[in-house]
């Protein structure tokens, strides 16, 4: 299953023992949803028990999942985080990977609709599916539409994935996003690089296009999900991209960067993150710097030019 695949790309045998367990629940309850047969009423308590078993293999398979990471593939340093929502009963559907291909390394930071254990499941197919084919398939529109394809088949009327695909090369990075918040360039300035027209989600058949744009070896990526724009305030104010958020996404260490960026984050909502929030951190041509915080650790100018 690309599921597993995607747990054992991970390295993680317990991931992967997890996920085998928590398909294998959810296929169970479709099956007895899809019964003609009236299926016998279970007691309350052992429903409320299922579900929170459910519940507990599911949180346990996304932090295995999407576990904090940092490192450098492919003359690519990165530094990753998933920080769910305190207001989550359940998981969501934020997801990221990476993975080092021949045509360079290539990202995925991705929002599934919903926060509930199908959100959860949605996510870990298309984190399998995206590894299962991004070194096999040198064009990034070509994997957007096997991801879109993928996806097709196991989502609802109402279901679909907002993401955005990104692929280093040298001196630019290449985009296709699919009704995702815009990656952020970190330099002089932050840089919004939005697609020329909005995109639709993965899911709902989108016509990806390939977009190009310069990224300077002291420049970086910030990839993330709108929990971070989507974040307000006592007053209702959303998060603001502004020189705070610059400075904090230019320290020296990947890591302690992202770290910072959390803390104003917080600072601005004085309280649990309404939504969950994954980020992905990523510069060229980085040489490592040890972040100055305990962290686990693994392994430009737009063109206008289309795919």
């Amino acid at each position: 299953m690309s599921f597993i695949g995607a747990l054992l790309g991970y390295g993680s045998g317990f991931a992967a023992g997890l996920g085998c367990g928590f398909l294998a629940a959810l296929r169970s309850r479709s099956i007895r949803r899809s019964d003609p047969a009236p299926p016998l009423e279970r007691p309350p308590a052992a429903r409320d028990t299922q579900e929170a078993a459910l519940g507990a293999v599911a949180q346990a398979t996304q932090q295995a999942l999407l576990r904090p990471m940092s490192g450098e593939l492919g003359d690519v340093g990165f530094a990753a985080r998933y920080l769910p929502a305190a207001a989550n009963v359940l998981v969501g559907g934020d997801l990221f990977n990476v993975a080092l291909t021949p045509y360079g390394l290539r990202v995925l930071v991705g929002d599934v609709r919903g926060h509930d254990l199908e959100a959860a499941r949605l996510a870990a197919i298309t984190i399998g599916c995206f590894r299962d084919h991004a070194a096999t398939t040198p064009d990034l529109v070509a994997l957007t539409g096997i991801l879109n394809a993928g996806l097709a088949a196991e989502l609802d009327a109402e279901g679909f994935v907002t993401a955005v695909l990104a692929e280093f090369a040298p001196g630019e990075v290449r985009l296709v996003n699919c009704g995702h918040p815009a990656p952020l360039r970190v330099g002089d300035l932050l840089e919004p690089l939005a697609p020329d027209e909005p995109g639709l989600p993965l899911g709902l058949d989108p016509t990806p296009r390939r977009q190009r744009f310069r990224l300077a070896a002291n420049e970086r990526l910030l990839l993330y999900t709108d929990g971070l724009i989507e974040a307000l305030d006592a007053q209702g104010a959303p998060f603001p991209l502004d020189a705070r958020v610059r400075a904090a996404l230019t320290r020296p260490a990947l890591d302690d960067a992202l770290e910072e960026l959390h803390a104003l984050l917080m600072s601005h909502t004085a309280g649990p993150l309404p939504d969950d929030l994954a980020l992905l951190l990523c510069q060229p041509d980085v040489r490592t710097v040890l972040p100055s915080f305990p962290t686990l650790r693994g392994p430009g100018e737009r063109t206008g030019e289309h795919a």
